[in-house]
């Protein structure tokens, strides 16, 4: 107790002496500055008075054990960034290939649509696509690349539709989020469906097109309800297939014929083997728009065919493929390659004697010295891949790249581009 009298009086003498030092430099001013002089006396003294206080405390309180002291907060580069086209950040943890262990998505060999928004301006709404609500394209700094940003209630359609084939693809990146911020029940809808006319946005109203189809939500759970052309014929929703908001994750849609296959990131939330009729057509697809929330989408990818890979690698000597991502100027193999990577391995790990010469090619977009030496580490990503998480054997692959030196189409149209970004395998 006499320590701490001491403090106090330590504390009031410094504080006094230190404002009287100035009054005694300015001896000869007026009352006003006396008046502020004393002002800082009793600033002085309640300092004084918050330091003994504090040091009791201090006294007191009871000293944490070194597991316990405070850890200076990590600030993320996203809490560093404004928050951008009213999407919040979520927390994201980047996933590994191997968790991916279960994806047997493998797109279809031929890229028949594919939109990226690169080719429509900032701020206006994309040719290909037609709509009753409204809509943008965007970037954000929580994700490279531009984004088509769905606005309003309604719904957003392929402006011409698409004649699909019995066995085809679809995929795309969404980020989702709710219109008002503490609405967690936030979902959208996407439709796949057969029209008479698939111009009209209005043909069956909310239930799209007049030969059939399946209307699907995705947001705070998964849903489904197939139709034909008498009504409802099946419907389920899956509870745990929950998106988060500000969140990016991937949508794969796989259809063979009377089948459809839906994923979520790595994880398969519908497998539905009847779904529609024999004969079924899709013709066109639509995102359904509520109040509840809205998606950003990039990457729309639609491919037709199950990719022969064991006739095309084995007899014919060369696989191409367009299942193997990347990020944009990027060689780390992204995991949604999981499915057609384990496809190409089975076989490589079936006859061990066969080698190939993996080929990495790109568009014209960017720098030709930089564009042969991206193609060069994509294909050397393959085979690192290929070794380390499949088991294939090293000397059985070779790698080179041949960037955008030998095109399969122009690079006049995003279509083309995907087209000519791809991975070749050659039978040596």
């Amino acid at each position: 107790m006499k320590a701490l009298k001491f403090l106090f009086v330590f504390f009031i003498c410094l504080a006094f002496n230190q404002v009287n030092a100035q009054i005694d430099v300015s001896g000869k001013v007026k009352n006003q500055t006396n008046n502020r002089a004393n002002n800082k006396v009793d600033q002085g003294i309640d300092q004084g008075l918050d330091a003994v206080e504090n040091g009791v405390k201090d006294l007191f309180k009871k000293k944490k054990k070194p597991a316990e002291e405070d850890q200076p907060a990590e600030q993320t580069a996203e809490e560093e960034k404004p928050e951008p086209q009213d999407v919040k950040p979520a927390k994201e943890t980047k996933p590994s290939l191997q968790s991916y262990s279960k994806f047997d998505f493998i797109p279809g060999e031929k890229v028949i649509f594919y939109d990226d928004f690169t080719e429509s301006a900032v701020g206006d709404f994309p040719s290909a696509w037609n709509t009753n609500a409204s809509g943008e394209v965007v970037t954000t700094n929580l994700y490279p690349g531009n984004w088509f940003k769905m606005l309003g209630e309604g719904c957003i359609a392929l402006d011409e539709g698409i004649k699909l084939p019995d066995n085809f693809t679809i995929e795309y990146d969404v980020i989702t989020y709710p219109k008002e911020e503490d609405n967690t029940a936030f979902e959208f809808g996407f439709y796949l469906y057969s029209a008479e006319n698939p111009k009209d946005m209005n043909e069956g109203g909310a239930v799209p097109g007049l030969k059939g189809g399946i209307k699907m939500s995705f947001g705070y759970r998964g849903t489904y309800s197939a139709y034909d052309e008498t009504g409802y014929t099946i419907s389920g929703e899956k509870d745990d297939a929950v998106m988060e908001a500000g969140k990016k994750y991937r949508l794969s849609f796989w259809v063979q014929k009377t089948r459809l296959r839906v994923y979520l990131d790595q994880v398969k939330i519908f497998d539905l083997p009847k779904v529609f009729k024999a004969g079924f057509k899709c013709n066109q697809m639509r995102f359904e728009l509520w109040e509840s929330g809205n998606p950003m989408i990039t990457n729309f990818r639609i491919a037709a065919g199950l990719p022969d890979t064991r006739n095309k690698l084995l007899t014919e000597g060369k696989l191409v493929t367009y299942g193997i991502y990347f990020d944009v100027n990027k060689d780390i193999v992204k995991p949604e390659s999981y499915g057609t990577l384990k496809d190409i391995a089975t076989i490589l790990n079936e006859v061990p004697n066969v080698k190939v010469k993996i080929f990495g090619h790109t568009d014209s977009d960017g720098d030709d010295a930089k564009n042969m030496d991206l193609s060069k580490r994509r294909a050397a990503s393959v085979k690192a891949e290929l070794v380390k998480s499949f088991g294939v054997k090293a000397d059985q692959l070779e790698t080179d790249g041949l960037g955008e030196t030998k095109p399969v189409a122009p690079n006049d149209t995003p279509v083309n581009k995907a087209l000519n970004r791809r991975v070749e395998f050659i039978k040596l």
